[in-house]
């Protein structure tokens, strides 16, 4: 199997679990406000066992294969580009925002655990649908 073969697999197994930390957000974004909080929890550890996933992940394919080039058309490219650029920005601010909201919890600190999920929150999801985006442009749309 090519380096690249390889690279495209990880790519279609890094959108799942980037699919999987939306879906388990989302849920345990639910389950927080029927104040559900073990199912809450327990969402909120899969979503950052997902992300932390993709990570390794993503930095293995990104290893084997380096960057992709946009192969969309000119027209497209300054959209593709804002997206790609914002996503990639909050995906490195959301790391210690979730690292702090995890020690927060730990230590049972909730309403500061409350405030800053609030920030956290709507950044992760658009991190993790912004990730979907970006993965449909470059390996389906125009790839």
């Amino acid at each position: 199997m090519t380096a690249e073969a390889v690279g495209g697999a990880l790519a279609h197994l890094n959108a799942g679990l980037n699919l999987t930390s939306a879906l388990l957000l989302l849920a345990g974004f639910r389950y927080i406000r029927r104040r559900e909080i073990r199912k809450h929890m327990r969402c909120m550890i899969g979503a950052v066992i997902a992300a932390g996933l993709f990570l390794v992940f993503y930095v293995l394919r990104f290893s084997l294969t380096g960057t992709h080039a946009f192969a969309g058309p000119d027209s497209v490219r300054p959209v593709y580009l804002a997206i790609l650029f914002s996503h990639m920005i909050l995906a490195v601010v959301i790391v210690p925002m979730v690292i702090r909201l995890i020690q927060l919890a730990r230590r049972k600190r909730f309403t500061k655990h409350r405030r800053l999920a609030r920030w956290t929150f709507p950044a992760w999801m658009y991190t993790s649908l912004t990730g979907l985006f970006v993965y449909y442009m470059i390996y389906h749309a125009y790839g």
